[in-house]
């Protein structure tokens, strides 16, 4: 067994074997916390955290938001539960608000008993289709309450009123992160993000498939400078709780990412254009100053450099 012991703090990550949430376990362990990985597995897979599993300071935990109960002092929580793709998180709609909304006032409930602080993983979506663009923190959004889409959009939206009524009624030590398009090893390969399917596709050959025109834009972070940022959040003082934007922000369109990732392949894929996506957003850029400024904190990795990282990672996964 290894072990990194010099750090006391007992960290929860709940949602830790999914795409997120195995990168942040492993990064806290090598800088020496004791992680307990929360996950009922629903759009992931233990062997995200195989790796992990030998370590002394790390326990892996099947179970679910919704219902869990711990009675060991945990020190930080980062509350990262929840299908983040519409494949999985329009699977089972109804769970998915659910997961937003008790999943959170577990959590919540969990860090006013020990004192701890408690960071949110929210998300981009909670700008909807946006009217503005970059979007800053002070937008409100423009969300469709009743589509395909709002259990996810509505219960993260949901999940921030939760977390900022806490803070103003309990006190809680909060951090509300908005997380935006992100990408890079250990993707789950079946889970309707672009730039997976978009690699899986032309590293068969097959056609790259983008759904409407491919003008709509988005901006990516390479999953590990987004780790980076969840991390220098959840460690600054009381009074920096969000909600902060987190991503990058050069915008570029899915038919140029496309075009992209087929050069970067050498695929011999050529681009299908299929019916359009339901509240599909057509804008995603988000306005970085307050992370910047409050945290020091900035994405490093270039968008070529991280797709030729996924696309190794998806080659010799062999998927």
């Amino acid at each position: 067994m290894e072990t990194f012991m010099k750090n006391k703090n007992n960290i929860l990550v709940t949602g830790g074997a999914g795409f997120l949430g195995s990168h942040l376990c492993k990064k806290l362990l090598k800088e020496g916390y004791k992680v307990i990985c929360l996950d009922n597995l629903f759009s992931c897979d233990i062997k995200n955290v195989d790796d992990l599993l030998k370590y002394d300071n790390f326990i892996f935990v099947e179970g679910d938001v919704c219902d869990f109960k711990i009675n060991k002092k945990v020190d930080q929580i980062y509350n990262l539960a929840c299908p983040a793709s519409p494949v999985h998180y329009q699977r089972d709609p109804v769970k998915t608000i659910q997961t937003n909304v008790l999943g959170s006032i577990n959590m919540l409930e969990l860090a006013k008993n020990n004192n701890a602080k408690i960071l949110q993983a929210s998300t981009s979506e909670v700008y909807g289709d946006p009217m503005v663009s970059p979007q800053n923190e002070k937008y409100w959004g423009n969300v469709n309450p009743i589509g395909v889409r709002s259990c996810y959009d509505e219960g993260k939206r949901a999940a921030e009123t939760l977390f900022f009524d806490y803070y103003r009624q309990f006190d809680i030590n909060i951090k509300v992160c908005r997380i935006f398009n992100t990408y890079g090893p250990r993707m789950h390969h079946n889970d309707g993000r672009v730039i997976s399917n978009f690699i899986i596709q032309a590293l068969s050959n097959k056609p790259i498939t983008i759904y409407g025109n491919g003008n709509q834009t988005r901006s990516f972070c390479y999953v590990e400078d987004l780790i980076d940022g969840l991390i220098m959040m959840m460690n600054t003082k009381k009074n920096c709780v969000g909600p902060m934007n987190l991503g990058s922000d050069i915008e570029i369109s899915i038919k140029d990412l496309a075009f992209k990732i087929i050069k970067l392949t050498k695929s011999k894929s050529k681009v299908q254009f299929l019916e359009p996506l339901s509240d599909d957003p057509m804008q995603r850029k988000p306005d970085l100053n307050q992370a910047q400024t409050k945290i020091g904190w900035n994405y490093k990795t270039s968008l070529d450099e991280g797709i030729k990282n996924t696309v190794s990672y998806f080659k010799k996964n062999k998927i």
